[in-house]
C-alpha cells in the first residue's frame, strides 16, 4: 500500500498525536520521512526486512519510501480491552531544506542520519529519553517555533550516538518497485500469513500468476527466494516469541510457521548466529541482544 500524506499549508511538517485502540495501517510507504514515537502500546514493527517487538518508549525514523508496519499485540484486538495508542507521529519532506543540508558543514551530522534513515533508525530507549520531551514540546508548538525544535531534534538524533539501524543492506524492495500494486499485494499477503503453511501456487494464484513466473517475479524483485524472504519473518517472530518467555523451543517452531524442528534449528542459526537454545539462554541471562540482531 502506497499512502499519500498532504503536509497541512504547504507546511514542511505534519505532527500528529494518535490515540486509538490500536495500529490501523497495513504494510505501507510514503514519500514522507516519518518518526514515529510510542508514548504507550507494545506489539511487533516492520521496517523493510526488520521485524522486532516494540513498546512504550520506541522511537524509530523511517525513511522515504521506506515499507513499515505497526501491528499491535492481539489484546488491543480484543472487544473492551480498555487498551489504547498513544504516539507521536511527525512525518516531513525529505528534501526539507535541501540545499542546507547537502552544503553546509553545520548541517553534515542531519545529512548523514538522513542516508541512515532509508534503513530505519531505531534510538533505543533510556539512552534517548532526552528526545521524547523534544517530540512532545513539537506538537505544542506552531509556525517557526515548531520549526527551530525540529532542527534541535534532527540535530540530537543525528549526533546520538545510541542507534541501530533496522532493514539489513541487502534490503531489495527498492523504492521505486513500491508503487507496483502486484509486489505490494502479496507482501502484504506474506506479511498477515507468514504463520502458516504459505505454498508457491497459493501466492501465484493471489496475484494472478503461474507459479514458475511468481518464482521469477519474486525473487527478481526482492533479491530473495520466497521460501528465504518467508522462514527470515518467521525468525523474527520467533525471536520474539523466545523473549516473551515460549513454554518450548519446540512450541515457537511452530507456531511461527516452520512444520519441522531441524530445518528450524537451521534456519534459525543461519540468520542469527546462534541455535534458538543459545539465543534464549543469553537472553536470559544477559538481557543483551545477540549476534544477528545488530544491523
Amino acid at each position: 500500500m502506497h499512502e499519500q500524506s498532504v503536509l497541512p499549508d504547504q507546511s514542511p511538517l505534519k505532527v500528529k498525536w494518535n490515540d486509538f485502540p490500536h495500529f490501523t495501517f497495513p504494510w505501507h510507504a510514503h514519500g514522507e520521512m516519518e518518526m514515529v514515537f510510542v508514548l504507550q502500546s507494545s506489539g511487533t514493527r516492520f521496517v523493510g526486512d526488520s521485524m522486532e517487538a516494540f513498546a512504550e518508549g520506541d522511537l524509530v525514523l523511517v525513511g522515504s519510501r521506506l515499507p513499515h508496519y505497526w501491528k499491535n499485540n492481539q489484546d488491543y484486538y480484543n472487544e473492551n480491552s480498555g487498551l489504547r495508542v498513544q504516539a507521536i507521529v511527525v512525518q516531513f519532506s525529505p528534501d526539507f531544506m535541501e540545499k542546507a543540508i547537502q552544503n553546509y558543514p553545520e548541517m553534515s551530522a542531519i545529512r548523514d542520519l538522513w542516508l541512515r534513515a532509508g534503513r530505519g533508525v531505531h534510538f533505543p530507549f533510556p539512552e534517548n529519553e532526552d528526545l521524547g520531551p523534544l517530540l512532545k514540546k513539537l506538537y505544542d508548538l506552531k509556525g517557526f517555533a515548531r520549526l527551530l525544535c525540529f532542527l534541535d531534534l534532527l540535530n540530537k538524533m543525528a549526533r546520538s550516538p545510541h542507534y541501530r539501524l533496522l532493514a539489513s543492506p541487502e534490503y531489495a524492495v527498492q523504492p521505486s518497485l513500491l508503487g507496483e500494486h502486484r509486489l505490494e499485494k502479496v507482501l502484504n499477503f506474506i506479511h498477515l500469513n507468514y504463520t502458516r503453511t504459505l505454498r508457491l501456487e497459493e501466492l501465484a494464484a493471489h496475484v494472478g500468476m503461474n507459479p514458475a513466473a511468481f518464482s521469477r517475479y519474486f525473487k527478481q524483485r526482492t533479491g530473495q527466494t520466497l521460501v528465504r524472504y518467508v522462514n527470515e519473518m518467521r525468525v523474527g517472530y520467533a525471536c520474539k516469541l523466545l523473549q516473551e518467555g515460549a513454554p518450548s523451543i519446540t512450541q515457537v517452531c511452530f507456531d511461527c510457521g516452520f512444520n519441522n524442528l531441524s530445518n528450524f534449528n537451521r534456519f534459525f542459526k543461519s540468520r542469527m548466529g546462534v541455535s534458538p537454545r543459545e539465543y534464549l539462554a543469553v537472553f536470559q541471562e544477559n538481557g543483551v541482544q545477540l549476534p544477528g540482531e545488530e544491523a
